[in-house]
């Protein structure tokens, strides 16, 4: 489908030289099965099902109120405490660029215990592609499912099932992540998909959506004219540019035209009267950064002047955006929310999800597990395994940017039972819980991070002691204590992944 998926024009061959370790990348695979893919033009989404065995301890409480006296109870225990061994239910979801497919298909193969999956459900532009590679490989028959049917399906199930999953982006704010609480009834709702073009549909209900609209400029038009204006062939680099750029130089403003504002128009002079109308005017050479700049603004506005009006034509006020254009890079949320903020004069949020880019993936792997009816559970974000948000300071957290410049995952845990509203709750759409967002107080985030350090030393020694039966108890305490620290450093520098909880490996 022409218009969810951005086609690589560069000539990148198959790298075959990474080195994939299975603790941090295909975690579990020794368990897995039900696997589903879905490839665009550039990245590819892989899912699988496994089940993950750990210890949980058991604490039983003793009633002695029917003792009359102390003597009576004395020396009995108030409780018990048993630890047992239980299986979860994980879903697995990673996100790699496609120069790494062969590799990756190559490592599964030679890790993969399982033999009773026959199927792999793929979607997305590349699954056609890459469906006789796959087969061969993974020794898998291919079945290729709808691309907007996985996408709206992975979106409802990412709204329903993962708190905090939408945000709203505020580029100058302290905390420039400003999420959103998970709403009882998510729809309905419109889903700007942007790719090689723009795809808006109106969803209704779980299985019923449609494709109200949509556009030939999105993010193929921001690749294609940002190559042929900058040379530059590769759609991350070209964000690069955009982000040192300054649109100012290239775009011709209210004020270039009239001096200053148009009040009576309402226009301030510093709106953007025409796209790289300057260029036409004076005589001298623009920089490639501030064309990037210059595009992706034309692009954005247009964008979210389309959405802004079939928002207010069907009445809806939850617009969430996504897609390749999206991927989560600040420089593109910020031009998009701008856009949305100055056509709505504020009355409508531009939305954006925290794995927007799984959807696909999310969606053919819910196709192929219908069988199990995946949606009677309710489901938990395994923080500990799943990666985060860019931030706009790359600089303050390497690591991580390394890491998930190359693989991203996303781990999801079944719990036991499904979760449900308060019942007591008068109106469960009205209700706001009272809690401390430790992404925009900085003084309790500090005091929380300080005593979360303290208590280190004391929970792994803890740990280790629970477990001395267990010869790797020290090795994976230590493994712990790393990861924690690291974790706990990632978190000072950005606070919007202070709502993640910490898990014993």
């Amino acid at each position: 489908m022409a218009l969810c998926g951005v086609a690589d024009t560069g000539s990148h061959s198959m790298d075959k030289s990474i080195t994939l370790p299975p603790d941090e990348i295909f975690r579990n695979l020794e368990n897995a099965k039900r696997f589903a893919i879905d490839i665009g033009g550039s990245l590819t989404k892989l899912a699988y099902y496994s089940t993950v065995q750990h210890k949980v301890a058991k604490v039983r409480s003793f009633d002695h109120s029917a003792k009359v006296s102390l003597q009576e109870t004395d020396g009995d225990p108030l409780y018990e405490i048993s630890v047992q061994e239980e299986i979860t239910a994980r879903l697995h979801f990673i996100k790699f660029e496609n120069a790494y497919i062969e590799t990756c298909l190559d490592f599964i193969k030679d890790h993969l215990v399982n033999t009773e999956t026959k199927v792999i459900k793929a979607t997305g532009g590349g699954a056609h592609k890459f469906k006789d590679l796959i087969e061969k490989k993974l020794k898998l028959k291919v079945d290729k499912e709808d691309e907007m049917t996985c996408l709206i399906k992975g979106c409802n199930f990412v709204l329903k099932n993962i708190p905090h999953e939408a945000f709203v982006y505020a580029k100058h704010a302290d905390s420039e992540f400003r999420f959103q609480h998970t709403h009882p009834d998510i729809f309905p709702y419109l889903l700007i998909n942007i790719g090689s073009g723009v795809s808006i549909v109106k969803v209704e209900a779980e299985d019923k959506f449609e494709r109200i609209g949509g556009s030939s400029i999105g993010g193929g038009t921001f690749w294609g004219l940002g190559a042929l204006l900058t040379k530059t062939k590769r759609f991350d680099e070209l964000l690069q540019l955009a982000s040192k750029g300054q649109h100012t130089n290239v775009d011709m403003l209210v004020k270039d035209i009239y001096g200053g504002a148009y009040g009576s128009l309402g226009l301030t002079g510093d709106l953007i009267a025409s796209s790289f109308g300057k260029s036409a005017t004076t005589d001298k050479e623009f920089s490639k950064e501030d064309m990037a700049k210059s595009l992706l603004h034309m692009i954005s506005n247009d964008i979210g002047q389309l959405a802004c009006l079939y928002a207010k034509l069907h009445n809806l006020t939850r617009v969430y955006f996504g897609g390749f254009f999206i991927r989560g890079h600040p420089v593109t949320m910020h031009t998009i929310t701008y856009s949305i903020n100055f056509f709505t004069k504020g009355e409508v949020q531009a939305l954006f999800l925290r794995h927007e880019g799984y959807l696909g993936a999310i969606g053919a792997f819910l196709k192929g597990a219908e069988e199990d009816n995946p949606n009677q559970y309710s489901w938990g974000e395994n923080y500990a395994g799943s990666s985060g948000l860019m931030s706009v300071s790359p600089e303050l957290n390497p690591i991580q940017r390394a890491r998930s410049g190359t693989f991203d995952m996303l781990e999801m845990d079944r719990l036991e039972r499904q979760l449900v509203n308060l019942p007591l709750l008068q109106d469960a759409t009205s209700y706001i819980p009272d809690t401390v967002d430790l992404t925009e107080d900085a003084l309790a985030r500090e005091y929380w991070l300080y005593c979360f350090e303290e208590a280190l030393d004391g929970v792994v020694k803890r740990a280790i002691a629970s477990q001395k039966d267990q010869p790797e108890a020290v090795e994976r305490a230590e493994k712990f204590r790393q990861k924690y620290r690291h974790k706990l450093q990632t978190l000072r520098h950005q606070p919007l992944l202070s709502r993640r909880r910490m898990t014993w490996p």
